[in-house]
């Protein structure tokens, strides 16, 4: 399995097809920003989307982002859109994705970084600390998880 950069990538129209066929209504909202062009002005223009493949399958995916669905707020940078495909899941893959956006944020000098989910108990897993309850956007509570860095 590979972690690959979907800014960085050649084949970028074949894995948004990938993107597209996620189950889940964030992933939908994902691949309509990525096929628009407007990921960057939405999450901050140093922001990616990272992509673990098995040759041409999607296991899955997540953003490292400058902003996510908890605004306006100082936290920064965020882990967000994360989603294993469903014959993957219960192999802890997406840690691969995580451990990916760790070397970033370590290369970018980041403390911190923040997940905002309705998920109880499935972001532990990967070191992450419950931090507190925010709004979204849609003025719902979510719960916000801080993962230490360094």
């Amino acid at each position: 399995m590979q972690v690959i950069d979907y800014f960085d990538c050649e084949r970028q129209e074949y894995w948004l097809s990938r993107i597209e066929k996620s189950d889940w209504g964030a992933g939908k909202f994902l691949y309509e920003l990525l096929s628009e062009n407007k990921f960057k002005n939405a999450v901050g223009e140093n922001s990616t989307v990272l992509m673990l493949t098995d040759g041409d399958e999607l296991v899955s995916f997540c953003t490292y982002a400058e902003k996510d669905d908890i605004q306006p707020t100082a936290l920064s940078p965020w882990m967000g859109f994360v989603y294993t495909f469903p014959q993957y899941r219960g192999h802890r893959h997406v840690g691969k994705l995580f451990e990916e956006i760790e070397k970033i944020a370590e290369a970018e000098k980041v403390h911190d970084v923040f997940i905002s989910t309705n998920h109880t108990g499935l972001y532990e897993k990967y070191g992450c600390e419950f931090y507190q309850i925010m709004n979204d956007m849609n003025g719902e509570p979510s719960r916000v998880y801080k993962k230490h860095i360094y």
